[in-house]
This record gives C-alpha cells, structure tokens and sequence, in this order.
C-alpha cells in the first residue's frame, strides 16, 4: 500500500465549510467576485476558514478520460533546474500543458506548471516527492487536480 498525503472521500462526509471554501475559491477563479473578502461573505464562511483550508481541498471533474494537475514549485534560479524538473516529469509521462515562470527573486522563482496526467501511472503525491529530491526544489505544491 503507497502511502499517500492525498485521499479522496465523498462530501457528504465532509463539514459544509469544505464545500463552502471550493465554492469561495470557484467565485474567486471564475470572477463572479473580486475579493476574498466578498466570496467568503457570498459562501457564509470566515476568511480564516478560507485560508486555513484553500490550499488542501480539491474538486475532482466528472471527465475521467482528462486528467490535469497544476502544481506550483519554487526553484532555485540556477542552470539546468527546470530541465531537472521537466526531464522528472517526462518520466512520469506527465504531459505539460502550460508553464509560468516568474522572475528569480532572492535567488528562487516561482514556476507554475499544468500537466496531463492522465497517462501518469505514479500518484500525484509521488510526482511531488520525486520533484523534491532535485536539489534546486526547494517547494513543491499541488494546486489542483480535475
């Protein structure tokens, strides 16, 4: 059995606050309002309930066949790092969709990275773990999976 950080339950089991927070960051990503402020008010739930759990919730899409995952690393800025991080992700076969990646700063830059995992054989989980043993990762993060 891997051990995963990462479980998949039903929300029927889950406290009503989960939802409410997937709900504040939907009308966050979507636009339908402009700050946290004013989805955490539409959804009924604190902006300390918002930030405590935005970044460990994740809602799973009904497309089965299409898989993307959005992770987000923070590199050391030296040669060769995000070739380190992409030749990792292509023996995963986890196919890149899109990259970001802003200006070194403090000697790191921040990389956002979407990919078609649905091919992947290794977890998501596993993928990040394998990202952190590049000495120039310093911080690997899944930010979403659908």
């Amino acid at each position: 059995m891997q051990n995963s950080d990462y479980l998949i339950v039903h929300k029927k089991i889950l406290p009503e606050y989960f939802n409410q927070v997937i709900q504040a960051r939907s009308l966050l990503e979507n636009h339908e309002v402009e700050t946290v402020t004013e989805a955490v008010k539409k959804v009924g739930i604190s902006r300390n309930t918002y930030y405590r759990y935005k970044d460990y919730l994740f809602e799973i899409s009904d497309n089965a066949t299409s898989r993307t995952m959005t992770i987000s690393l923070l590199l050391k800025d030296e040669s060769g790092a995000l070739t380190a991080v992409l030749q990792t992700l292509s023996k995963a076969q986890a196919s890149v969709l899109t990259i970001s990646q802003a200006i070194p700063v403090g000697g790191y830059a921040t990389v956002l990275i979407s990919l078609d995992i649905s091919k992947m054989e290794n977890t998501p989980d596993n993928l990040l773990k394998q990202l952190l043993k590049h000495s120039c990762v310093r911080k690997a993060q899944l930010d979403a999976i659908a």
